[in-house]
């Protein structure tokens, strides 16, 4: 129960990642405030966790700033939403990476800034964890956009880490590689794209959600309290290859 009273937001909280991040921190004690778009699915999520549930449009830098001010206080914040787009580069169309841009990389932004005013208001020396991926460093055919996003993720994380971390609160990214979640599974179905990327993994697989969320509850903890700015590959060993 090492999170017991603690409040913490996971944005993107409905599948993947962001479901069994929710679930593993419950778990162990603490407050789950979800964030997603559907409302179906937060529902189901509060009924097996307890969380406290808000239904947000994370391309909406707006309705995210509302939402975001509407949970304080918060102590802990995970910001996983994410989305994807796959696009040839000469086809990468503005409104798509408008959009990568704003659900990826802004509502980050925005949430990190109202929870990190709540923990600074309060004295909270605090954590947050930006879920970012390998494709923040490798530029994979088709993912202009998500590409880009992630490398603005990180770099946010490096600056989040420097500030805030003279403020007492600490702030890293997580770097998956292929994660059996529904937007993985939605580029990576094709068997003659997914052979290479497994080839390249020492380890020989992709890795379930719940893998990740250990990752992530390790980094919230204080088990990682001199863990700043780091952006941690949880790849299998794909970037040692």
């Amino acid at each position: 129960m090492e999170f017991a009273g603690e409040r913490i937001v996971v944005t993107g909280a409905t599948k993947g990642i962001g479901r069994a991040t929710a679930k593993l921190l419950a778990a162990r004690g603490a407050e789950i405030i979800a964030i997603g778009r559907n409302q179906a699915e937060l529902e189901s999520l509060s009924a097996e966790t307890g969380a406290e549930i808000h239904a947000v449009d994370l391309a909406d830098p707006e309705a995210v700033r509302a939402a975001a001010r509407s949970i304080q206080p918060v102590d802990r914040l995970v910001n996983n939403a994410g989305t994807t787009s796959l696009e040839p580069f000469l086809e990468t169309s503005v409104e798509a990476f408008q959009e990568l841009m704003s659900v990826n990389v802004v509502a980050a932004m925005i949430f990190g800034q109202e929870c990190a005013r709540s923990m600074i208001a309060r004295g909270k020396k605090g954590a947050i964890v930006n879920v970012s991926s390998i494709s923040s460093s490798i530029g994979f055919t088709d993912h202009a956009a998500y590409c880009a996003s992630k490398g603005a993720l990180d770099s946010l994380t490096t600056v989040m880490a420097n500030e805030l971390g003279r403020q007492g609160i600490r702030v890293n990214a997580i770097c998956p590689t292929v994660i059996l979640t529904p937007m993985a599974v939605k580029a990576w179905s094709d068997p003659a794209k997914a052979a290479p990327m497994l080839q390249r993994i020492p380890l020989g697989r992709f890795f379930e959600p719940e893998e990740v969320a250990e990752t992530i509850a390790f980094l919230l903890s204080d088990k990682a309290s001199m863990v700043n700015g780091v952006a941690m590959p949880v790849d299998g060993g794909f970037l040692i290859t």
